[in-house]
């Protein structure tokens, strides 16, 4: 193997170290003469003014932040639930794990998600909830309004995302049918006082969005959320009362999510504790002390997966006839979170589409590496992370008669890469940062 080889494979296991969330909790939570303290808030909290303190939460990630706050906390817990992924668990002492599905919920995501409500809505005063948000909390905490089924939740749900709705849109949908997304745990929990831990998944680390933003002001409307069903493929299916309830919303007759107006949100403080940029930058190092001339684009990258990867293959022409932005041997890292409109029925997610995309531009591009990866080690609805290619691949692709027009017509990149053997395997990482994008010029 190359230099280039190993090090694009060191560069994204560092960059997903480098957010692991218990590490990252016991670095920025300190408890210590009965005051607990999170490093970028002014506010302190002296534990023992507080009859009960509360752990809630959900999250691909939320499992090892429970794990850091019952290390440093102990027996100051009174009580904690949260979801996560089915296999995204650590071994927790005081705090209940309800493991259920992502991205499509199933009745245990109800069953924790009543169970955290109920938490929240017996928490008094004097009480003290912290809250454990990551990346994959929408689908993990599943409380819809009456009249919307789970089913009818999963199916609006699975038409949003083969339908290349971005985060954001998925999300707005999801805090109009869901009654503790969008503001309304934090309503539920009032008047105790809330802390927000967060971990971000969402290009712009808006809080608002991140696991649809259950402790947060809301900033979307009905008028949006409908906006987004409209704009959906006709072939997407949307149920009758999904659209009833988003309807009845623009014409007034149901409330908007709370906004700054509250005032019970003077009780909760938000706080987030990594984000995408956390793994970009620690990657960047990893590529620098290898010599590489080192480019972080952006941690925001969105929009169609086709576009952002004409984009970094632009970027990559460009070092190449130029040396511009930056001089071969070079990487050129971004993260983000870009989306698949689904076209068959072939197996996939949205960074094994962005390899094979940058593949099928690579005619002729010698001394080049790329790579996709999901921080959270799940790709779409496949055990991949992602995928790592190099040059020699689309020799190589040539030479077994593989298509990779054909396996992105059938939306099928996984099982392309699964005959290349170019797939990156992570199994749970228990964490989610969106994902890590990897070019390498020799």
């Amino acid at each position: 193997m190359s230099k280039a080889d190993n090090i694009i494979h060191e560069i994204y296991r560092a960059a997903i170290d480098a957010v692991n969330p218990y590490r990252a909790c016991m670095e920025k939570i300190s408890f210590s003469d009965g005051l607990l303290k999170i490093r970028g808030v002014s506010r302190t909290y002296r534990i023992e003014d507080y009859e009960s303190v509360y752990i809630i939460g959900a999250g691909k990630a939320t499992a090892s932040m429970a794990l850091a706050l019952e290390k440093i906390l102990g027996d100051y817990i009174s009580e904690g639930v949260i979801s996560v992924k089915y296999g995204y668990t650590e071994k927790l002492d005081r705090i209940t794990q309800i493991e259920a599905a992502h991205p499509v919920p199933d009745e245990n995501g109800i069953t924790a998600a009543k169970k955290v409500y109920d938490i929240a809505v017996k928490a008094g005063e004097n009480d003290l909830i912290i809250s454990l948000i990551s990346g994959g909390g929408s689908a993990l905490l599943p409380l819809p309004v009456e009249g919307i089924s789970l089913d009818d939740k999963n199916i609006v749900t699975e038409a949003l995302l083969s339908g290349g709705a971005s985060i954001d849109q998925i999300n707005c949908i999801r805090k109009h049918i869901s009654i503790v997304k969008g503001g309304k745990l934090a309503k539920a929990a009032y008047p105790a006082t809330v802390l927000n831990l967060m971990i971000s998944d969402v290009p712009g680390d808006c809080i608002d969005v991140i696991a649809s933003g259950p402790f947060t002001l809301d900033r979307s409307t009905f008028a949006e959320a409908r906006q987004i069903l409209e704009g959906l493929p006709a072939n997407c299916e949307i149920p009758e009362s999904v659209r009833r309830h988003i309807n009845e919303g623009c014409e007034g007759n149901i409330r908007e999510n709370p906004d700054e107006k509250a005032a019970f949100f003077a009780n909760v403080t938000n706080c987030v504790l990594l984000s995408n940029f956390t793994a970009l930058d620690f990657a960047a190092s990893i590529a620098r002390n290898a010599g590489y001339n080192t480019l972080i684009l952006s941690s925001s990258i969105e929009g169609n997966v086709g576009e952002a990867v004409g984009f970094h293959i632009a970027v990559v022409k460009e070092i190449q006839a130029t040396g511009n932005p930056v001089k071969p041997p070079a990487c050129i890292i971004s993260g983000g979170e870009s989306f698949v409109r689904v076209e068959g029925s072939g197996k996939g997610g949205r960074n094994t589409e962005f390899v094979l995309r940058a593949l099928t531009q690579m005619d002729g591009m010698k001394n080049i590496w790329a790579a996709s990866i999901a921080t959270d080690g799940t790709d779409g609805l496949t055990d991949a992370a992602g995928a790592v290619i190099n040059y020699k691949s689309y020799i190589k692709m040539l030479e077994r008669g593989l298509q990779p027009e054909k396996f992105l017509k059938n939306s099928d990149s996984y099982s392309f890469f699964e005959q290349s053997g170019d797939l990156v395997k992570t199994g749970p990482t228990n964490t989610n940062v969106m994902d890590i994008h990897i070019f390498i010029v020799e």
